[in-house]
């Protein structure tokens, strides 16, 4: 019993988060249905990914694999796994005060965020492609029933359902390509695959390259990289706030890195073929994400257009199928997420007595009744833009840096003139906040979500300072990727 508890030890988090949300279900079901029983489910939710964090962290980071190769654990994974729980948590703190100014606070919130957590952890450490499967709809379940957690409002209704039919059809897509794949190679597993992918005739064989190009538009849905964008800007504007800041931290860094290591892991042997690929998802997502978000009257619609965009500049890193590109693709991610995560904390801050602040023309003169705030989001925003020395311009460096050793150039050049556009409606909210005449003054700011904004914000400002360990990690991560 003991040696077999042992061999578990790799998929201990996945257990444990597994275990937290079938507990805190029971839980939630057999106490009475309070604001305050549903905040004690969210705050032990939190302290369940903590746990399985620290067991991430703390664990080996050698390779190893479990169910019959289908499971992998190594330094990449972990890292991966450890931005993934970091979203989750972080996107869980930014829901207490919003759900119950909206009197919407329910148990079932924190234990879907678990669920939809194990599933991208599986993800992450998937290599078979019925192990990916599986944590993908995992993920993908729980995330339809969170878009429309909010019953009785319709926005958050047609948000699930878009979701949830847009989503149907991306996974018929990827279990496609996987199944043309399983008939070339006859086999469901990376290494097999990898195996026979690398032989002179794969690169010829028609069926092996569709399956491929399928099983990479599932998985460019998952990323919203585009064309397979079209859900993103509905689904974020219409799901409640703290549920659109977890699709854009957690679920997107899942979804890129299970796209690195199968396109790595899987498909070597291909890598002239996918890289055609993946270039055109960069620059086509780069581009619709910096000329899309211009015109955009709604923050939260405004930010799907961005993720849409940072989405390209991380596939910028992919691109060059190189270490250096890996660790780029791990440093923007984590970045990414500090950013994303902060921005979404200033939205959540934002409340007035009829309802949630997600109009740009209701920023107006926030500098005047709320000058923390209107810093704080100022100086995020400018992150994002990629402005010097905040972190989101070593964040877009890395990737660039990786793009141009590769030979890149147009890729670079291409991500720098649409990170310039891109900086227009960023200043653009800047400049509603700073200089346009106050409206109404908001609610003061939630603590917990002020707290998730001031750490945010001291991260991007400062993270020239403690850059090190974050690009030594990634840096160790990706050299498990071998080249």
């Amino acid at each position: 019993m003991t040696t077999f508890l042992a061999a578990l030890g790799p998929v201990y988090p996945e257990i444990i988060v597994a275990l937290g949300a079938m507990a805190l279900l029971m839980y939630g079901v057999f106490r009475p249905e309070t604001e305050a029983n549903a905040e004690i489910t969210g705050w032990l939710a939190i302290l369940i990914l903590a746990v399985a964090a620290a067991t991430v962290a703390l664990g080996p980071v050698s390779a190893e694999s479990l169910f019959e190769g289908a499971f992998v654990s190594n330094a990449f994974t972990n890292f991966s796994k450890l931005l993934v729980l970091a979203g989750s948590a972080f996107a869980l703190m930014l829901s207490f005060d919003y759900f119950r100014r909206l009197q919407s606070l329910k148990f079932e919130y924190p234990v879907l965020v678990l669920l939809a957590s194990v599933g991208m952890m599986i993800m992450v450490s998937a290599n078979d492609m019925i192990s990916l499967y599986l944590g993908l709809e995992l993920q993908s379940l729980a995330l339809y029933v969170l878009a429309a957690i909010r019953r009785d409002n319709v926005r958050s209704s047609e948000a699930g359902l878009k979701y949830f039919v847009l989503g149907a059809l991306s996974s018929g897509m990827l279990l496609y390509g996987a199944s043309l794949i399983y008939g070339y190679t006859g086999s469901t597993n990376f290494s097999v695959i990898a195996s026979v992918a690398k032989g002179k005739a794969a690169a010829e064989h028609i069926g092996l390259i569709i399956g491929l190009v399928f099983l990479l538009v599932g998985l460019a849905f998952k990323i919203s990289a585009v064309p397979f964008h079209m859900w993103t800007p509905d689904v974020y504007e219409g799901a409640p706030t703290p549920v659109t800041a977890l699709f854009a931290a957690a679920p997107k860094i899942a979804a890129m890195t299970l796209l690195v290591r199968t396109l790595h892991d899987a498909f070597p042997g291909l890598g002239p073929q996918w890289q055609q690929v993946i270039t055109v998802l960069a620059i086509a997502s780069m581009v619709l994400g910096a000329v899309s978000a211009i015109g955009q009257t709604n923050i939260k619609r405004l930010m799907a257009y961005s993720s849409i965009g940072h989405v390209g500049y991380a596939l910028v890193g992919l691109a060059p199928n190189s270490s250096e590109g890996m660790q780029a693709v791990l440093v923007y991610l984590s970045i990414y997420l500090v950013m994303t995560i902060g921005v979404f904390a200033c939205m959540v801050s934002m409340h007035r007595k009829e309802g949630p602040v997600e109009e740009i023309a209701d920023l107006a003169g926030l500098s005047k009744t709320n000058l923390p705030l209107a810093f704080a989001l100022f100086v995020l925003l400018f992150s994002l833009a990629g402005i010097p020395p905040l972190g989101g311009f070593f964040a877009k460096f890395y990737v660039f840096a990786a793009a141009i050793k590769g030979g890149l150039y147009p890729l670079a050049i291409i991500g720098v003139v649409a990170s310039v556009i891109a900086a227009y409606y960023y200043l653009s909210i800047v400049k509603v906040m700073f200089f346009d005449d106050a409206k109404e003054k908001m609610m003061d700011v939630p603590r917990v979500p002020g707290m998730v904004v001031a750490g945010a914000t001291v991260f991007v400002v400062f993270f020239a300072m403690f850059a090190g360990p974050v690009i030594a990690a990634a840096a160790a991560a990706a050299k498990v990727l071998k080249f």
